[in-house]
């Protein structure tokens, strides 16, 4: 299935060389020996990733993979430096991270505008005028550019909100972002519908809101790249509480809940120090005698709410107990 949400591309750039410097020597009507004029070449442009908070998605760069910037212009007569290169801007949505080769993290896009060079364009050369002195004064050479850099750029973007739904597949995480916000997931009764994060924005009391994203279903062995967790389990890294979702008609709901923390845990130990929120979904089918019998096998560590996205209960409750925990 096609999706126009793409948080992963790999692009190759190349900056721009440095203009030559110029070897010019002066030469005027009535004056003989007017000595080296000659300028310095330009600088070759940049390829600068630019942050642009109206865009969500890396999929202008799944089309356009290879980016050049101009070079720069050589130096002139006069002592004229040559024109610096055009930069190219790579506009991306915040939350990108950009990493070279080697998997070396070049810079983070982190709000709106931001812009960091990827790839720097080369230095123009200098001109002859540089060199002269008083045992050289007709310095007949000058420097060339130097050459700018090429390579590959990977392009990762994480996804920024401030819960994230973490749970298997049918859990009933779109289904929750469906009825909290307006945003509208593909929901359907069979494992991996969602098939990339989709956000939503969650209205709450007094006008105020807060961002939630719908990731991926993890299995057992997400970390280790089975199923679709493994290239989804990094867009939770950037939300600030963790709303864990286990279904009612779970056949184990501690297990669950230990297999889902213990792959957060493998892929990166720093996610369980997030705040964590646990939604027993679907809870329509239950009476007040099952819920206190499903609350006592879950840990005590952790706040739990029954809730029910189809019938609306509990979901006022809900975002009272993520609103406290976003504002701790």
């Amino acid at each position: 299935m096609q999706t126009n949400f793409v948080d992963y591309v790999k692009i190759h750039c190349k900056s721009g060389h440095g203009g030559a410097g110029s070897a010019h020597l002066h030469r005027e009507k009535f004056i003989d020996k007017g000595g080296p004029d000659g300028g310095d070449g330009g600088r070759g442009g940049h390829i600068i990733m630019k942050g642009n908070r109206n865009l969500w998605t890396l999929l202008e760069y799944k089309f356009k993979r290879h980016f050049k910037a101009e070079r720069g212009g050589n130096g002139g007569k006069s002592r004229s430096t040559g024109k610096d290169g055009d930069d190219i801007y790579l506009e991306v949505p915040i939350g990108t991270i950009a990493k070279d080769e080697e998997g070396n993290v070049i810079g983070e896009i982190v709000e709106d505008l931001q812009e960091i060079i990827l790839m720097k364009g080369g230095k123009g050369g200098l001109g002859n005028w540089h060199f002269k002195s008083a045992t050289r004064q007709t310095p007949r050479y000058a420097q060339p550019g130097l050459e700018g850099e090429e390579g590959q750029i990977t392009l990762e973007l994480k996804v920024l909100a401030d819960v994230g739904l973490v749970g298997f597949p049918n859990a009933g995480k779109s289904t929750l972002l469906s009825v909290v916000s307006a945003a509208k997931p593909k929901i359907a009764d069979y494992a991996f519908t969602t098939l990339s994060p989709n956000l939503g924005i969650v209205s709450y009391r007094d006008h105020q809101s807060f961002v939630m994203a719908d990731i991926p279903g993890i299995i057992e062995g997400a970390a280790e790249g089975k199923g679709l967790g493994h290239r989804f389990l990094r867009h939770i890294e950037r939300n600030s509480t963790l709303l864990f979702m286990i279904p009612a008609d779970a056949d184990d709901y501690k297990k669950e809940y230990e297999i889902l923390l213990n792959e957060l845990r493998k892929f990166n130990p720093e996610l369980l120090d997030k705040a964590r929120v646990l939604a027993i979904s679907k809870s329509d089918m239950l009476d007040d005698e099952l819920k206190a019998e499903i609350k006592a096998q879950l840990p005590k560590d952790i706040e739990t709410v029954f809730i029910s996205s189809v019938a609306n209960q509990g979901i006022t409750e809900l975002k009272d107990l993520l609103w406290k925990k976003l504002n701790e």
